[in-house]
């Protein structure tokens, strides 16, 4: 099963960007034993739109065009499912074991998802109460998916 990290707004170098990269590049290399050959990341231009609304529905319909037709979605939204690293290990290796063909982890821009991403989720998570910066949620969740699959490999990075 592919699995996609799809983000709106292109991270520049530096710290988040070197993060992301490492916790992606890990997740390859372990990904592939466990039945995920591609681990990748693809980032959707902000809309220079002057609405919130205009610029949701932009950005959603870009996220929603780099996913796979098939792919099923898990985005990413303050009002989802906070989920244990040991739950969110648990939902990847249904969607595998299921026999999806991709699974794609959605991160919306500044103003929030569109109402059509959000509609087309499978699973809405949340990384907790608080606001973080974007960026930040990038690094937290390409952790969680490389944390996912130590997981599922009885890795000893993961120590519950």
């Amino acid at each position: 099963m592919r699995l996609l990290l799809a983000c709106v707004g292109r991270l520049k170098a530096g710290a988040e960007r070197d993060l992301v990269t490492r916790y992606l590049d890990r997740a390859r290399g372990l990904g592939r034993s466990l039945g995920f050959p591609s681990v990748d990341m693809v980032e959707v231009g902000e809309s220079a739109a002057r609405r919130p609304g205009d610029r949701m529905a932009e950005e959603g319909a870009g996220l929603l065009s780099a996913c796979p037709e098939a792919a099923r979605l898990m985005v990413l939204d303050p009002r989802g499912r906070n989920l244990s690293s040991e739950d969110f290990a648990s939902s990847v290796a249904r969607q595998r074991d299921e026999g999806t063909g991709a699974l794609a982890f959605v991160i919306g821009g500044a103003d929030g998802l569109s109402p059509q991403v959000r509609d087309r989720a499978d699973l809405v998570v949340a990384f907790g109460a608080a606001t973080f910066p974007h960026q930040l949620v990038r690094v937290m969740l390409a952790e969680q998916i490389y944390r996912a699959l130590t997981i599922m490999a009885s890795h000893p990075y993961h120590r519950a």
